[in-house]
């Protein structure tokens, strides 16, 4: 590389140390058709984690400065050969998402940017006998990043402006677009399935709930198809209800959908890969909000599996909406695998913090493939118990279950323990709580905002299933 551009050994050694978050500039000299070269450090053992936020970072800075087409040198730098086709996809993904604009609402006009992701226009210089391979993940890249994209938008999306109603829009536009069928059910047909949970968490609100339910069914399938089945969380905005949460940050809540946006990505996403899976997603989505006809702690509801459940704090409405989505799915389609997401629990956040979501599940090979596609895709997973002896804390004088245990320990757990009651003892079910990695702090940002956390995870255990 130092030959090829006519740039000092000895400088590059000098300057370069190829540590985390480090950009060193260069101008070749009698290069005319090269102006500038930007040398990023990656550290010890980068992750595609590690690349995508460099090549974030790298375009937060340095966009408006950037030409339209950009060629990217991965074959001078003497990787190890299984880790070029990561760092490509990882380079791809992280320019792409790095052109996410924050100020989708600001009205005061901005400087355009030279480069947008719809402008790409790369070059890779690639080792010898890696074209194909480079080329297959730059695509995978590039189509996981701009999914990803979308879901940054949902989730930052104020909620006055993504209503139930509006994501399930948002839904119906991807199917037509990426080839998979969508349902929407609204509030009369809700109530004609028997979504009694999801109805009684959205009494409180104006706006009416959603059920969406999604199906990607590949080209080519037949009895050796996997078939997975995703439910996501997608309440629009959280008050807490009757049982109101504190002021200060509320106006986050609009992120209480972080679930159903990873689901609905992981859908979309899949169908742009055409993996050979057949995979059916289900968005319950709400508000949850106080007015006179909210749910009351104290009250006893239905569900759509027939069983009743006593509301103790009905700042616990996600598992009620995901119970009827699990049953839901789990009685209509009879999936091989199940899996849940949502930002359910603080429990979670104070356990694991910004770092990793929380995996439930009873089942060793599910917990073992979801981990190792949480490794894999950066948006790692950390396994927690699901033991029968944690039982008691959704057990009800009053009904089959209670929504909330009333104890301030061990909250994540007895959420998954009171969506497992609905599972009706599904062999492959997990639960993910993603609500620290859903939502968090960024560089560059003033406040908290979307990762689109679930999306790249989801989406490579289902490649997983089928190597």
């Amino acid at each position: 590389m130092a030959g090829d551009l006519n740039l000092p050994a000895e400088l590059l050694t000098e300057q370069i140390k190829a540590e985390k978050k480090e950009i060193s500039l260069f101008y070749p000299i009698d290069q005319k058709n090269l102006k500038k070269v930007y040398c990023l450090g990656l550290g010890a053992n980068p992750t595609i984690k590690v690349i995508i936020d460099t090549l974030k970072r790298f375009m937060q800075m340095e966009a408006a400065k950037l030409p339209s087409n950009l060629s990217i040198d991965i074959g001078s730098g003497n990787f190890d050969p299984e880790f070029v086709p990561v760092l490509a996809e990882g380079v791809v993904s992280g320019l792409i998402l790095g052109t996410y604009k924050k100020g989708m609402y600001q009205t005061l006009e901005t400087k355009t940017q030279k480069w947008e992701s719809n402008q790409l226009k790369l070059g890779f210089y690639v080792p010898g006998g890696f074209e194909e391979i480079v080329k297959k993940t730059t695509v995978k890249g590039m189509a996981t990043a701009e999914t990803q994209l979308k879901i940054l938008g949902l989730v930052n999306a104020p909620s006055n402006k993504l209503t139930p109603n509006k994501l399930a829009e948002v839904a119906v536009k991807s199917g037509k677009e990426f080839g998979y069928h969508v349902e929407v059910h609204d509030k009369k047909s809700i109530k004609k399935l028997g979504l009694e949970a999801l109805m009684a968490v959205s009494q409180g609100s104006e706006e009416p709930a959603r059920f969406i339910v999604m199906e990607y069914r590949p080209v080519k399938s037949g009895s050796d198809t996997p078939t997975v089945g995703l439910v996501g969380k997608g309440v629009t905005f959280d008050t807490g209800g009757l049982s109101i949460k504190g002021s200060s940050n509320m106006h986050y809540m609009k992120s209480d959908m972080g679930g159903a946006a990873a689901v609905l990505g992981a859908i979309e996403l899949t169908a742009k890969l055409q993996l050979p899976v057949h995979l059916i997603a289900v968005i319950p989505t709400t508000e949850n909000c106080v007015d006179a006809k909210a749910l009351k702690p104290g009250d006893v509801i239905g569900s759509y599996a027939g069983k009743t459940i006593e509301i103790i704090d009905t700042d616990a409405e996600g598992r009620l909406i995901l119970a009827d989505g699990i049953a839901y799915l789990n009685k209509n389609y009879h999936p091989d695998i199940i899996i849940d997401a949502a930002t359910l629990t603080g429990s979670c956040v104070q356990t694991l913090g910004y770092e990793a979501g929380g995996l439930f599940t009873n089942n060793e090979d599910l917990a073992l493939k979801l981990i190792k596609a949480g490794d894999q895709s950066g948006e790692r997973l950390w396994r927690l118990p699901l033991w029968d002896s944690y039982e008691g804390d959704i057990k009800s004088d009053i009904a089959d279950v209670k929504n909330y245990s009333g104890k301030p320990i061990a909250g994540a757990i007895s959420a998954a323990k009171f969506l497992e009651f609905f599972t009706d003892k599904h062999p492959k079910w997990a639960h993910l709580d993603i609500a620290g990695v859903a939502f968090g702090d960024a560089e560059f940002y003033t406040q908290k905002t979307a990762t689109a956390f679930g999306v790249r995870l989801l989406t490579d255990f289902i490649a997983g299933l089928v190597k």
